[in-house]
């Protein structure tokens, strides 16, 4: 592992540190969210669609949805990104004519990331040839949990290197790293290795993203961007539905690692309900157009 890496992961914060910051997040959190809040949280939604019986015919129309909201919604910003699995980034591409909404897409054998090496990375390169902007790998976690960190690293940096200039987001999985220390170390080794955003979680495990794990993960960015000056952002993902959950995300990236990463080139937060329960919110009414 690089010296960089050596320096940073001492600095890992305690479960005292963790908890007192997330009690004083909390204690700043709005009794009643304004608009305008809601309405930055929605322009940082990856909206996702990553399900078995997905099929040509449900992404065209997933697409369809986000190229209708300006339409219907013209004074409220639309989502960041679509996210889909790799073998429907052209139809996407083929589809999508919102401006500003970026297609995104899983690679590298998501969720599990259990393949041979040069599979993970030409479905990541293919992804990005089809019209993929974004990419979301996951750690091979199990080598991580067997020490062999400098497997995880070298893979990471070969994925980011076949993909250019495309964003990599490394989903460390922070639900199956039994600790926070182990959360911390593998956002450094992602970060050292080149990722642009480091993600909580696929949403396909028992235990997704946590606010605890939210707030090592944004600890070690703003570890990484004190050392380093590179500014890596968060996505926080698995499991966000609630308008309330979401906010408490913003606020942790906010008091972590200030108003410069709240907008869509630094925050995502990955999610297929969130976006009509935060419509929801602002419109007063249940809102179903996602």
């Amino acid at each position: 592992m690089t010296k960089l890496y050596q320096k940073l992961i001492k600095s890992s914060p305690s479960e005292s540190e963790i908890r007192k910051g997330l009690k004083k997040v909390s204690s700043s959190l709005p009794a009643v969210p304004d608009k305008h809040l809601l309405m930055s949280i929605l322009n940082v939604i990856d909206l996702t669609s990553l399900n078995t019986t997905d099929n040509r015919s449900h992404i065209l129309h997933f697409t369809g949805k986000v190229n209708s909201f300006a339409g219907k919604y013209s004074n409220i910003p639309n989502v960041a990104a679509i996210c889909v699995f790799p073998n429907f980034v052209s139809v996407v591409k083929e589809k999508l004519t919102a401006r500003n909404v970026k297609i995104a897409s899983v690679a590298g054998a998501f969720p599990h990331s259990q393949t041979f090496r040069i599979i993970k990375v030409t479905e990541c390169k293919m992804a990005v040839e089809a019209g993929a902007d974004e990419i979301d790998i996951v750690i091979p976690v199990g080598a991580f949990l067997g020490n062999d960190f400098a497997l995880v690293a070298d893979e990471i940096r070969q994925i980011k290197e076949a993909i250019g200039e495309k964003q990599l987001k490394v989903i460390v999985e922070s639900g199956l790293l039994s600790d926070y220390e182990n959360i911390f170390k593998a956002s450094m080794i992602a970060m050292d290795a080149g990722a642009d955003f480091i993600k909580t979680s696929t949403g396909k495990t028992a235990i997704s993203a946590s606010p605890e794990a939210a707030f090592v993960m944004c600890h070690a960015i703003s570890d990484f961007y004190s050392e380093t000056g590179i500014r890596v952002g968060f996505k926080a993902a698995g499991g966000i539905s609630n308008p309330a959950d979401a906010i408490m995300y913003y606020h942790i990236v906010n008091h972590c690692l200030g108003s410069e990463w709240l907008n869509k080139k630094l925050f995502r937060i990955g999610a297929s309900k969130l976006a009509n329960n935060i419509l929801s919110e602002i419109s007063g009414c249940p809102v179903e157009h996602f």
